[in-house]
């Protein structure tokens, strides 16, 4: 989850010229927490209804509006109904305090757009638990706020991936867990190396969503999009075309670009992800995919398909 500064005097729509926009210096970075990216500078928003005007490509950007306006109806739908939180002080103390510790502030941190790094690696990012409360108002009214999503799925099988089969510190604290709660004969100190698919989806059914670690926290409650109003939500699906629209709705100058993927990175891919839902106990399916519901429904993802007709193709 982020956020952009506006320029204080705000704009009344595009007949104010890019002269009149204030300095800033550019922003880069790498791949972000919780399956988030994060590349970008401080500008301004462009009103919603002239933001195709300056459009490399009209027909993406209808495109990406389309979606946007799908995902903003069904979030308006949602977040309407009696006792949603409308602002992160409607939230419970722990649901805030995980929100505004998630919520990463980007005004010009680095001096370069040529710095190859990540981001998240970096001490002195400020997120919105870093600041006092009328800062945080402020910010929440005053900013760009963007966020993006993945399949649900995916993403958990890409932090399954990643964190227990590369990251020795999560096979540490998370990995020998699981495998002790739910591998029979395991032993008292196991490597937490080898955990399976189902083990883990075994350790989200029986996780509270809110006390899960943020790489497989469901989105909702890592980013809480009915007590923050974001003004964009894109798509890893769509990472860098969403991403390089940002970058042109805020006016980011014509050197500051989405990085390229690095070579060495192999995403989850659609025939992984069938692969492995299919290979997995499909009660157990049954009951991970309700926690993770709001992110199916607000973000516009289909449930998978693991009937026995589709995992026999």
């Amino acid at each position: 989850c982020f956020q952009l500064e506006r320029p204080a005097s705000g704009m009344s729509g595009l007949g104010e010229s890019a002269a009149g926009l204030p300095a800033s210096r550019p922003v880069a970075g790498g791949r972000a927490r919780a399956g988030l990216s994060l590349w970008w500078i401080p500008l301004v928003q462009l009103p919603v209804d002239t933001r195709c005007t300056r459009a490399a490509s009209s027909l993406s950007c209808l495109r990406s509006l389309m979606r946007q306006d799908v995902r903003n109806r069904t979030l308006r739908a949602v977040c309407g109904q009696p006792g949603m939180p409308q602002d992160p002080w409607d939230l419970p103390v722990g649901q805030r305090r995980t929100l505004l510790r998630h919520i990463l502030v980007l005004a010009g941190v680095l001096d370069s757009v040529d710095v190859r790094l990540k981001m998240d690696h970096r001490s002195d990012l400020v997120f919105l638990a870093d600041l006092r409360p009328e800062e945080i108002r402020y910010r929440l009214q005053h900013y760009f706020k963007f966020l993006f999503v993945r399949d649900p799925l995916e993403r958990l099988l890409s932090a399954y991936r990643n964190k227990f089969g590369e990251i020795r510190e999560y096979q540490q604290r998370y990995g020998a867990e699981i495998v002790r709660r739910y591998r029979a004969g395991a032993g008292p100190s196991p490597a937490g190396d080898d955990v399976t698919f189902p083990e883990f989806l075994r350790y989200l059914v029986d996780e509270d969503p809110e006390r899960m670690n943020e790489h497989w926290m469901p989105v909702y409650h890592l980013c809480q999009p009915c007590a923050v109003h974001y003004d964009f939500v894109g798509s890893y699906e769509r990472l860098e075309a969403d991403a390089n629209q940002v970058l042109e709705w805020v006016r980011a100058p014509p050197h500051v670009q989405f990085p390229a993927r690095q070579a060495w990175y192999r995403p989850a891919s659609p025939e992984s992800l069938h692969y492995h839902l299919c290979s997995a106990p499909r009660a157990l399916l049954q009951d991970v995919l309700p926690k993770y519901i709001l992110d199916f429904s607000l973000f516009a993802y289909p449930l998978p398909n693991v009937t026995k007709e589709a995992c026999q193709q």
